[in-house]
């Protein structure tokens, strides 16, 4: 296949993959609504989308890499957003205070660290697609 339609189909696949996402995540913070707090100008739900955005893109990046089929991505970018929350589970579950409720405080060290989360953990997702 032509690899500018390759990279077109891989883009568009990866876009939604991404949407889908933060749709799953949109639904999963029942205490805000992630969109109208980014535009109000909350800093640390915008880490903490970006973040999200960040992760199942790692994600897609091992999956394009080590896979021959779009079909393929497609299964490991699944896999990469139901991990990634089930690490936002996790995250909310492990710590002493309501990850959401700091969020929509705009608690900007829960937002780096909501970050970091999930763009670390994305990295070992990838890296266990190798």
């Amino acid at each position: 296949m032509d690899a500018v339609l390759l990279t077109i189909y891989y883009f568009v696949v990866s876009v939604i993959l991404i949407i889908i996402g933060l749709y799953l995540f949109e639904l999963v913070t029942t205490k805000y609504k992630d969109w109208e707090e980014i535009a109000a100008g909350n800093y640390a739900v915008a880490l903490s989308i970006g973040g999200k955005i960040v992760g199942i893109s790692i994600v897609l990046l091992f999956s394009i890499l080590e896979n021959d089929t779009i079909t393929q991505t497609v299964l490991w970018g699944i896999l990469g957003i139901v991990l990634q929350l089930v690490v936002y589970y996790i995250f909310e579950t492990l710590t002493k205070f309501s990850v959401q409720d700091k969020l929509k405080e705009n608690n900007l060290a829960v937002g780096i660290i909501s970050f970091s989360v999930s763009a670390g953990l994305a990295f070992v997702i990838g890296a266990s697609i190798t």
